[in-house]
């Protein structure tokens, strides 16, 4: 069996995460499944000459105008870190800060036309990619992990 198979031959099962019958273990494939994601999304990244934050922040963009505190709780950095993403972001032409009418203090961050642009064609890339991913699945078992996925997301982010 393949690495990324259901099971692996039992030669290195340590060293994958693999039970000792050789079943993947769950936690290991979802660390494998996850670094194949983050392989994929830093390639289509690097094709449209973006780093994978930057990508990241135009396609959160894509959602509508978000305020500096809101994108730095979701990137998870401080606001001073957002706001070199920002500077290079901007010095790109991919998004522009304005203030928030009503609050001095506040910045909303929105997508230029080219950010836009660039956030439409990098996530169709990526989707059409990371679908690759689940190709082999039957139509049944693809919407079981869509499902699945989903389920676990929800209860993680009821949780915080």
């Amino acid at each position: 069996m393949t690495k990324t198979g259901q099971t692996i031959a039992t030669t290195g099962a340590a060293e994958w995460g693999c039970t000792t019958d050789g079943r993947l273990d769950v936690a290991a494939g979802l660390v494998q499944l996850s670094t194949l994601v983050q392989n994929i999304y830093a390639r289509v990244s690097e094709r449209h000459d973006l780093t994978p934050v930057q990508a990241k922040l135009l396609c959160v963009l894509l959602g509508g105008p978000k305020g500096m505190a809101e994108l730095a709780n979701g990137f998870g950095v401080e606001k001073a870190a957002l706001t070199g993403l920002m500077d290079r972001a901007e010095r790109r032409g991919l998004a522009q800060r304005s203030p928030v009418p009503g609050d001095r203090r506040a910045v909303q961050v929105t997508l230029t036309d080219a950010g836009r642009q660039a956030a439409i064609a990098f996530h169709g890339e990526v989707g059409d990619e990371l679908s690759h991913l689940t190709a082999s699945l039957g139509p049944d078992d693809r919407e079981h992990f869509r499902t699945t996925m989903a389920e676990i997301i929800d209860r993680c982010e009821t949780a915080r």
